[in-house]
């Protein structure tokens, strides 16, 4: 199953480098299968829908992929892109979620020091260097 997920993975990213290459007037300097799998999805193209025509050529790279990376028999069908319909070639992110204000005088609020104390602390220490060097 690892060699199918790979296979998949690797068959979805080059299916979209190869698209994006074809529409950019480049299909040329693809390698020639990368030609094959582009003729073919056109040839689909004229049968099927955009998605449909996609998939299944993605899946016919796969399939080629899987016997290619060691694959024994036929490719086993990969349920985790059942969702592709909806999102296309585009991952969707999830937003982190929002951070809480802080609250300004409640018990969560961070205790900060004072500017002052601060400046304090280095005036002594910068005193306390200068006399215990002289």
């Amino acid at each position: 199953m690892l060699i199918a997920r790979r296979a998949d993975t690797k068959a979805r990213a080059d299916f979209a480098t190869w698209k994006m290459m074809a529409k950019l007037n480049g299909a040329s300097a693809l390698p020639a299968e990368a030609q094959t799998f582009l003729a073919s999805y056109k040839a689909l193209l004229r049968e099927m829908t955009e998605f449909e025509a996609t998939e299944a050529t993605i899946d016919l790279v796969y399939k080629s992929y899987y016997t290619k990376m060691g694959g024994v028999g036929a490719a086993p069908d990969i349920p985790a892109h059942a969702s592709a319909q909806v999102t296309g070639n585009v991952t969707a992110f999830k937003r982190p979620p929002a951070q809480r204000p802080r609250a300004v005088g409640g018990s969560e609020a961070k205790p900060r020091l004072p500017v002052a104390l601060i400046f304090a602390c280095l005036v002594v220490v910068y005193v306390g260097f200068r006399y215990f060097m002289h």
